[in-house]
C-alpha cells in the first residue's frame, strides 16, 4: 500500500513539474520571450531543480549512513548489556528496514541499560545491608563478584540471604533472652549458686555481654541441658524419697499427726525439699526397725494382693515361697520382701494392658455363660416384657465381642513374649491355652447336661401312663368337631402345651392345661377354656403314644434354631400361648 502511495506521489509530482514548465512556457510566449532566452531560462529551471534534489540526496545520504552506524554502535552495546545481564543475544527479526533495525536495537539497548542501572543500585542497598548484619551475627556475606552485574537469581539470593540473616537475628536474640531466662529459673528453682564463669554470665543483668554467635548459643543450650538434668534428677530423687516415705508411713500406720509433713507445700528449693524428705525418711526407718515383723507381714499382704491382680499360679510364687514362709524378721529378708514387691509392681505396669484386655474377657465370658444357663431355662418365655428380645441381642453382641477380645488378647500377648523373651502365663498356664481350657470345660458342661437331660427323659417316657381319651370327653362341655391335623401341624401346638404344662401348678395328670397368672374372666370363658382343654387332649395322646423319649424345651428350641431365626420362632411361641 505504502509503495502505491509512493509511485502516485512520484507520479503527481512529475505531472507538476510538466505543468509548471508549460505555465512558464505560456508567461514567455506572451511575453514574447526569444527561443534563445527560453533556453537559458529552462536550463536556469533546470540548474535550480537539480541543486535542490542533490541537496537532499546529500542529506538522506547521510541519514543513512548515520542509522547504519548507530546500528552497529547500539548491536555491540546489546551484546555486551546481554553479556553483563546473563542474557541471551538479541537478534533482529529478518525482513526489517534499516531504520526498523535501529529503532528495535534502540529501544532494547534502553531497556537492558535501564534493568542494568536497577540491579546495580538495588545491589549497593542490599550488599550494605549484608555487611551490617554479617559483623554483627559473625557470619559470612552473600559473595557477588566486585564489577560485575548480579543476575536477577542473584539479587533474589541476596535478597532471601538478607531476610535470613534478618529473622537469624531476631531469633537468637530471643533465643539468647530465653536462654538466659530459663537458666536463671532452674538455678533459683534448684537453689544452685553458680559455680563457673559461664553460668555467672549467663545470669548477668548486662544484656550485652554475649555475642549473638551459634557457639554461644550451643553453651548456653548446653548450660541450661546439663542443669536440667540435675533439676531431673533432683526431683527424681525428690519423688523417690516421699514414695519411700509414704510406703513407710503406711507400712508402720503412723498416726495422723505424724502425717502432716505429707500434707506440706514443697520447699521453696529442690535442695531444701530433699533435705526434708530425707530427714522424714531416715525417721520412718528407725520406726521400721523397731517394728520388723509388722512391716513384713504388711509387705506379704501387698505381694499376695498383686500376685492375684497379676494372676500368678503357685508355680509362679514357689520362687519367693521361701522368703514368704520365712519367719526370722531381719532388716535382709525386709529388703528381699521390698525387691519382690518393686519386681511385681513392675511386671503389672508391662502387662497392666494384656491384664486389663483379660479382665474384660472375663467379664464378656460370664454374660456369655449366663445367657447359656437362661437359654436352658424353658420359663424364660413366659415373659411378655420384650426381655427375650433383649437378651437376644445382648448375647449376639458378646458372642461377636468375644473372638474379637481373644483376637486382640493374642497379638497383645505376642509382642509382649517377644520383647521379654519369656511367655506370658495366668494361672500357671499360657493366656490362650487359658482361654482354650474355659471353651473346652464349657463344651464339656453342656455335653454333661445335656446327657443328664436325655437320660431323665428317657426315664421319665419309660413310667408314663397316657392319658385316657374318654376322660376328656366326659366333661358337661359339647365336644367341638374335630379337625383333624397333620403331625407337622401339631407339633408347634404340642412344644407349646408342654411349655404351659410345665409352667403351670397342677399336675401332669389334670385333664385341662391351664396358663399360669390368668384367671376366669367369665364362665363363658371358663367355658371356652373346657372346650379348648377338650380339643387339646388328643394333643397329649399324640405325645404320649406317638413319641417314644420326651424331648425337653431347651433342646426343641436348640432344633428350631437350626431352621428359622430366633425371633419368628419367638413370636410363633407367643401367638400359640395367647
Amino acid at each position: 500500500m505504502s509503495c502505491r502511495r509512493s509511485v502516485a506521489m512520484a507520479s503527481t509530482l512529475v505531472t507538476d513539474i510538466n505543468h509548471a514548465m508549460a505555465r512558464l512556457v505560456d508567461i514567455w510566449d506572451s511575453i514574447g520571450i526569444m527561443e534563445e532566452q527560453r533556453v537559458e531560462r529552462m536550463q536556469t529551471v533546470k540548474k535550480h531543480i537539480d541543486g535542490l534534489l542533490h541537496s537532499m540526496i546529500t542529506e538522506e545520504e547521510a541519514l543513512r549512513h548515520r542509522i547504519r552506524t548507530d546500528i552497529i554502535t547500539f548491536q555491540k552495546q546489546l551484546d555486551t548489556l546481554c553479556l553483563e545481564l546473563s542474557l541471551e543475544q538479541y537478534k533482529l527479526e529478518e525482513g526489517l528496514t534499516v531504520l526498523q533495525m535501529e529503532k528495535n536495537l534502540r529501544c532494547r539497548a534502553e531497556t537492558l541499560q535501564k534493568e542494568k542501572n536497577d540491579r546495580m543500585r538495588e545491589l549497593n542497598d542490599l550488599m550494605k545491608q549484608d555487611e551490617e548484619l554479617c559483623v554483627t551475627l559473625c557470619a559470612t556475606p552473600y559473595y557477588i563478584p566486585t564489577g560485575s552485574v548480579p543476575s536477577r537469581t542473584q539479587l533474589q539470593e541476596l535478597q532471601q540471604h538478607v531476610e535470613t540473616l534478618n529473622k537469624e537475628k531476631e531469633s537468637r536474640v530471643k533465643v539468647f533472652s530465653g536462654l538466659r531466662k530459663d537458666i536463671k529459673s532452674v538455678m533459683d528453682e534448684m537453689g544452685h549458686e553458680p559455680d563457673s564463669s559461664l553460668e555467672r554470665d549467663s545470669i548477668s543483668p548486662d544484656a550485652d555481654i554475649f555475642l549473638l554467635t551459634h557457639d554461644n548459643i550451643k553453651a548456653l543450650k548446653l548450660l541450661l541441658s546439663q542443669l536440667e538434668i540435675k533439676k531431673e534428677s533432683l526431683i527424681s530423687a525428690r519423688d523417690k524419697l516421699k514414695e519411700q516415705a509414704t510406703s513407710l508411713w503406711y507400712r508402720l500406720s503412723c498416726p495422723e499427726p505424724e502425717g502432716k509433713a505429707f500434707r506440706e507445700e514443697a520447699m521453696s528449693t529442690l535442695s531444701d525439699d530433699i533435705r526434708r524428705w530425707r530427714g522424714v525418711v531416715e525417721q520412718l526407718k528407725e520406726m521400721q526397725m523397731a517394728r520388723l515383723e509388722e512391716v513384713i507381714d504388711k509387705v506379704r499382704q501387698e505381694l499376695v494382693a498383686l500376685w492375684d491382680k497379676c494372676m500368678f499360679g503357685p508355680e509362679q510364687r514357689e520362687p519367693f515361697n521361701v522368703h514368704f514362709c520365712d519367719d526370722h524378721y531381719t532388716e535382709e529378708l525386709l529388703a528381699l520382701h521390698d525387691a519382690e514387691l518393686l519386681r511385681m509392681k513392675s511386671f503389672y505396669e508391662s502387662a497392666q494392658t494384656i491384664l486389663e484386655d483379660l479382665e474384660k474377657w472375663k467379664k464378656n465370658w460370664a454374660l456369655f455363660q449366663e445367657f447359656e444357663r437362661k437359654a436352658a431355662d424353658p420359663t424364660r418365655f413366659s415373659n411378655r416384657g420384650g426381655s427375650l428380645l433383649r437378651e437376644s441381642k445382648d448375647r449376639a453382641k458378646v458372642q461377636k465381642l468375644l473372638p474379637k477380645l481373644e483376637e486382640e488378647l493374642r497379638g497383645c500377648v505376642e509382642d509382649w513374649e517377644k520383647n521379654k523373651g519369656t511367655f506370658f502365663l495366668v494361672n500357671g498356664q499360657r493366656i490362650m491355652d487359658y482361654i482354650s481350657r474355659q471353651w473346652e470345660e464349657h463344651r464339656l458342661q453342656k455335653d454333661k447336661e445335656k446327657n443328664e437331660r436325655m437320660t431323665k427323659k428317657a426315664e421319665t417316657s419309660q413310667f408314663k401312663t397316657p392319658t385316657k381319651r374318654p376322660l376328656a370327653i366326659t366333661t358337661s362341655t359339647p365336644t367341638p368337631k374335630k379337625i383333624k391335623k397333620t403331625p407337622s401341624q401339631l407339633a408347634p401346638r404340642s412344644a407349646t402345651a408342654s411349655t404351659i404344662s410345665s409352667a403351670s401348678s397342677t399336675s401332669s395328670s389334670s385333664t385341662f392345661l391351664v396358663v399360669p397368672g390368668r384367671p376366669p374372666l367369665s364362665t363363658k370363658r371358663n367355658k371356652t377354656a373346657e372346650s379348648s382343654a377338650v380339643q387339646r387332649a388328643p394333643l397329649q395322646e399324640f405325645n404320649s403314644e406317638k413319641t417314644p423319649v420326651a424331648m425337653s424345651y431347651s433342646d426343641f428350641t436348640s432344633e428350631l434354631s437350626k431352621k428359622a431365626s430366633y425371633d419368628a420362632f419367638l413370636n410363633s411361641t407367643v401367638r400359640d400361648m395367647l
